[in-house]
């Protein structure tokens, strides 16, 4: 375990990720896909993502990397592209903002770092005028469902052949109102000088 992961609280700092991070951000992808993988978890590819699938984002400008301060640690994407396999037109699905790809290294798991950044996520939306947080994930990962009940609402599963996700879940846009413990600093705006949550 990195020497500033032990016993005290993670401090993070939050920023957009460049195209210099594209090896990092892939890299914590895998590193999650080979863990879900390894727990009987189809969701993402074995081998992880590969840079087409992430470039884009990179491009849009809506693919974060939290750094500990040595290295990147977690990455989100954060959007308002509501997938229209999932999300219908009676869902409102501009009323929200979409998180995706959400991977913490392994040597923060039970940290709480995912719900930090679900936080962030939701402040996000409500910095938009959104509504909602939503996102997908598997509809065989009954696990990470559970997690995702601690502060989200399951709103349905759509069960399409073609698809491992679909297990789709919402929550008011702003924060948990849960502690986390996670100091969690937003560089991703100009000026980017505060800390945005301290959870």
């Amino acid at each position: 375990m990195h020497p500033s992961h032990a016993l005290k609280r993670p401090t993070l700092t939050l920023r957009k990720a460049g195209h210099a991070d594209l090896p990092a951000a892939l890299a914590l992808l895998a590193e999650a896909a080979e863990w879900l993988y390894r727990r009987g978890v189809r969701q993402w590819p074995r081998e992880g993502f590969g840079p087409q699938r992430i470039e884009p984002l990179i491009d849009e400008g809506v693919l974060y990397l939290a750094d500990d301060g040595a290295a990147p640690v977690a990455v989100v994407a954060v959007d308002d592209h509501a997938d229209p396999e999932f999300w219908a037109s009676a869902d409102d699905p501009g009323a929200a903002l979409y998180v995706h790809k959400l991977a913490v290294s392994r040597s923060l798991a039970g940290r709480r770092v995912g719900d930090a950044l679900l936080d962030w996520a939701g402040l996000l939306a409500l910095a938009s005028g959104r509504r909602w947080l939503r996102l997908d994930c598997a509809k065989d990962n009954h696990g990470l469902q559970a997690y995702y009940r601690r502060s989200f609402t399951h709103v349905r599963t759509v069960d399409l052949p073609h698809r491992a996700s679909g297990a789709l879940f919402e929550r008011r846009a702003g924060v948990s109102g849960e502690a986390t413990g996670v100091i969690l600093r937003d560089r991703t705006a100009w000026p980017a000088t505060q800390v945005l949550v301290e959870v």
